[in-house]
């Protein structure tokens, strides 16, 4: 063999060598644990011996004091920054807009996952009042808040879902069972795992497979499952009150929006609740991080939720994710973004996100108040008792669906926990429709009355109809409460009653 051939054959091996161990480096290898705990272990405590820094980390959510500009960890009433129960940045006609529906009562921002199971049974959304002990809301509200899920479905079957909520207080810890390391992983080795059967049921109906998943879809997926828009089923041949996931139709508002025009009870159009005001049938949206984020700008480069809010630690040369799921903006030098964003200080990132959020929230104001006014327009219009136009109740028809559409686009941005960062351009454009939807509401309210309402939805909104600042179950037990605002005189008043529940406890 000739030097030349043999210089050919050396340089062809160090390659394949090279080459090799390049791969060897570039492939991610999940580490197996055998953790000797026994499967569905709900309890997070037993997980602290075996991986004392994910733990440890997972501890933090504890945390319910600290603040970004926008958002955080305390649950401050969000309609409310008029008093220490509230925040600077308050949306203040939210109970307003669901005003007929229990959101009504009470909505607080999250504090973090471990306080889930607490603040839901805290919560006045859930009845605590009625004597015979129920909470007037499906089982199916437990979904998102323990794992405890699993063992209840299979014990009950689809029978689960329309157990009443209060069923099921006495049956567990509620400071260890919350949202912990079984909603995620497979207790005994630690692998992925779904433990969310509408998110199973989605990836079914729609062919595909978790176990064939990138690990970059599953870290997302794990997130996918409960922080998300969904509802509770009630068209014919499904099984009543099931959590379900809007998806079929693809992840953007107007196709969610669409899929919920045959769900109903009927095979008609789904309805959350009837407002109590305009009579209008309402959605109601949940919390879509998953399907704002996946349509944005870091979804779709590949960044994960993980990425952002699980970031990488060190500890004692020890590398492992934080399990701390907040916001990265607690962090003074931003640490998670700069992974990506080296060549950024901290300082640039910060000023980034809260601008980014900073117009978001000033729009969502706008669309909120448009949505009221809308509203109004409608309640007017119905109770009108002058001339009518020929077409009134074609226009009128039409007028619901605009507010009805005009509120649903502007809470998907409202109930979604980024305040546009996630999405940023998704944000805006949402909210834009939102408020195109509503103004056309009112056009149309105008023409069906022959513009005869005019005085009633001309003007400064917080004048026409100021926010309602407070009301609750305890309130609508008293009639003389009611007389407080006119939109809440619509609202029936209740028997008086005792509370009868303190969190998982029973007192009367």
């Amino acid at each position: 063999m000739n030097s030349t051939r043999l210089t050919m054959l050396g340089a062809a091996l160090a390659c394949a060598m090279m080459s090799a161990g390049c791969d060897d480096t570039h492939v991610v290898k999940t580490p197996v644990f055998q953790t000797g705990l026994a499967a569905f272990t709900n309890q997070a405590s037993p997980f602290e011996k075996a991986f004392p820094r994910q733990y440890a980390s997972y501890r933090q959510n504890d945390e319910s004091t600290v603040m970004t500009e926008y958002n955080g960890s305390r649950n401050y009433q969000k309609h409310n920054d008029f008093n220490d129960k509230g925040w600077k940045h308050a949306q203040p006609y939210l109970k307003n807009l669901w005003l007929g529906y229990a959101f009504a009562y009470e909505y607080n921002a999250a504090r973090g996952h471990t306080h889930a199971v607490e603040d839901i049974l805290e919560i006045d959304r859930i009845n605590r009042f009625n004597p015979q002990g129920k909470g007037n809301q499906p089982a199916s509200c437990w979904n998102c808040k323990t794992p405890n899920m699993v063992q209840w479905v299979q014990k009950d079957g689809d029978k689960f879902w329309s157990r009443d909520f209060n069923e099921l207080r006495e049956n567990f810890n509620v400071t260890e069972e919350s949202i912990s390391c079984s909603t995620c992983h497979d207790t005994t080795n630690m692998e992925m795992k779904l433990y969310s059967i509408p998110l199973q049921d989605y990836l079914k109906r729609t062919g595909q497979d978790f176990d064939k998943m990138s690990r970059n879809e599953k870290r997302a997926l794990m997130c996918g499952q409960c922080h998300v828009e969904y509802y509770f089923a009630k068209a014919p041949g499904t099984v009543p009150n099931k959590v379900t996931f809007p998806w079929d139709n693809g992840f953007d508002v107007e196709q969610v929006y669409e899929y919920y025009k045959d769900k109903g009870a009927d095979n008609g159009p789904f309805v959350d609740f009837v407002h109590a005001v305009s009579g209008v049938k309402v959605l109601k949206a949940q919390h879509p991080e998953y399907e704002t984020w996946k349509t944005g700008p870091h979804g779709t480069a590949g960044v994960t939720c993980a990425d952002c809010h699980m970031p990488y630690q060190r500890e004692d040369g020890k590398k492992f994710s934080s399990h701390w799921w907040t916001s990265p903006l607690k962090d003074a030098e931003l640490r998670a973004c700069r992974k990506c964003h080296a060549d950024k200080t901290p300082e640039y990132l910060r000023g980034r996100v809260l601008d980014t959020q900073k117009k978001t929230f000033a729009q969502l104001l706008k669309a909120q108040e448009a949505s009221v006014r809308a509203h109004e327009a409608v309640r007017l219009a119905n109770e009108f008792t002058g001339e009518k136009n020929m077409d009134y109740d074609k226009l009128m028809a039409e007028a619901r669906e605009m507010t009805r559409k005009g509120q649903f686009f502007w809470d998907m941005v409202s109930a979604e926990n980024g305040i546009g960062f996630h999405n940023p351009t998704r944000g805006l454009e949402t909210l834009m429709r939102s408020m195109e939807y509503s103004q056309k509401a009112v056009e149309l309210c105008l023409a069906a009355t022959n513009g005869a309402i005019i005085e009633g939805v001309a003007g400064d909104i917080y004048k026409l109809v100021p926010p309602i600042r407070e009301f609750s179950r305890e309130m609508q037990m008293d009639p003389e409460a009611l007389k407080s605002h006119k939109w809440l005189s619509y609202m029936k008043p209740v028997p008086k009653t005792e509370k009868v529940w303190d969190l998982n406890k029973r007192i009367k």
